[in-house]
């Protein structure tokens, strides 16, 4: 196959990311109104949605696997279709057991679709620049693409929340209640998804094929003990994947307790909840800003510094969500939360696939993932747990102090990057020197 050129692979990368992210948009205005108008509790709805948790924690490594050992592109397709099936039954779902079915398979999906358009792109990337030697320059092509897929990510969510908000006030369609609409819409998009996957990205590893699904499915332990043994052997990466560790836990003070410190603001939770909706859209706004702005900060003081800077403004924000005391001063601080964390994550990425190669790159992914899934799940128990017992000011105070703790981890990827710099400097340096000095 003919490798695609560096920009054809950058913009198929970004169509494939805005019809991933869309529909994840759409749902955000529904996705807890839509169970509670058909007769679940709250806490019915948290014990569905721990469904989805729990089968990506136990499938993400494993998927991970089979991505690098089958390819990317036939795993994406799978988990497509696993998308569909799920969104089908959220649709039509009306008891405990139906919503749970639906995150059951949303969990297998986000386990099969976590790293492979991500690794297809950077795969691609490196296909284009085969025989380059300009390895800075490659790396700064995979930064810029990141960046910009970040941005995409966060104006598509944004866009389909506000979209989804748009189709619910313009009420029933046809057979589907109002607040069905938006998950109708998704469906649809999810099925375009799944033909631009088709049409868009050529496998960039192996030919595909049920003997090959068989074969990626024997292989894919192998792959996965490659993976690990590479985090025993690279300190570097090593550091860069404990970074998810303090990332995930702190997470929950910037996505589950703004509505909650809002609320002890207004001492009224349906305005607080009035806020957070066009809140959240205008984060999600910020969130691409960020990613858009990256390359400027790596440009000027390198990927690995730029990514601890980011790791302590996060952190530093979200303390300042909870020592800001007016509505105001809380939304101001929420929004420049979620344009450090917009930021964070390209060059945090950057930093990882640099790492690893074609062979093990989902692997990679999936393993930095998991961690994160891991530490999310416990920051949600204890962060919610202190602002139930304390207060949100207070849990935020922790929260932000956690992800800023993960700055120093940094700082062997830091020492790489200098040294490598040196490195590429020093034949440059010599040849000059052989210049001044030769007589001619």
């Amino acid at each position: 196959m003919t490798p695609l050129t560096r920009g054809s692979a950058q913009w198929r990368f970004l169509v494939l990311t805005a019809l991933r992210w869309g529909p994840v948009g759409l749902f955000i205005p529904v996705l807890v109104l839509l169970p509670l108008d058909r007769g679940l509790t709250l806490s019915q709805i948290g014990l569905t949605v721990a469904v989805q948790g729990l089968v990506v924690l136990m499938l993400e490594l494993p998927t991970g696997g089979v991505a690098d050992a089958w390819g990317r592109r036939p795993l994406l397709l799978v988990a497509g279709l696993v998308a569909v099936a799920s969104t089908v039954l959220f649709l039509t779902a009306s008891t405990v057991a139906g919503f749970a079915a639906a995150y059951l398979l949303q969990g297998v999906y986000r386990a099969l679709d976590s790293g492979p358009l991500e690794a297809w792109y950077v795969d691609a990337v490196h296909a284009a620049a085969d025989g380059e030697r300009d390895t800075r320059g490659l790396e700064r092509e995979v930064e810029r693409g990141l960046s910009r897929a970040g941005a995409v990510l966060g104006l598509a969510i944004a866009a389909g929340a506000l979209a989804g908000g748009g189709l619910v006030a313009l009420g029933d369609l046809g057979p589907f209640e109002a607040l069905a609409v938006p998950v109708v819409v998704s469906l649809v998009l999810q099925l375009l998804g799944l033909v631009a996957v088709l049409t868009l990205m050529p496998e960039m590893r192996q030919a595909s094929g049920t003997r090959a699904a068989l074969g990626a499915l024997r292989e894919a332990p192998r792959t996965v003990a490659a993976g690990l043994r590479l985090l025993r052997t690279s300190p570097v990466l090593l550091a860069i994947v404990g970074v998810e560790l303090f990332w995930g836990f702190g997470s929950a003070t910037y996505e589950a307790l703004p509505p909650i410190r809002l609320t002890e603001i207004l001492d009224d939770p349906e305005q607080a909840a009035v806020i957070v909706g066009p809140a959240g859209s205008a984060a999600w706004l910020a969130s691409a800003l960020g990613a858009a702005l990256v390359p400027w900060l790596i440009r000027w003081v390198g990927t690995a510094p730029a990514a601890a800077l980011l790791r302590v403004l996060h952190g530093g924000f979200v303390v300042l969500m909870g020592v800001l005391g007016g509505v105001a001063g809380v939304i101001g601080a929420y929004l420049v939360v979620y344009a450090a964390h917009g930021a964070a994550n390209p060059a945090h990425m950057s930093l990882l696939h640099r790492q690893v190669g074609g062979e093990i790159r989902a692997t990679a992914i999936s393993v930095n993932s998991m961690m994160a899934q891991a530490a999310g799940a416990l920051g949600v128990l204890a962060l919610t747990a202190v602002a139930d017992q304390q207060s949100a000011r207070v849990a935020m105070y922790l929260g932000g102090a956690v992800l800023a703790l993960a700055a120093p981890l940094y700082l062997p990827a830091w020492r790489q990057e200098r040294r490598q710099q040196v490195e590429a400097e020093a034949p440059a340096q010599v040849s000059s020197g052989l210049a001044a000095s030769d007589p001619a």
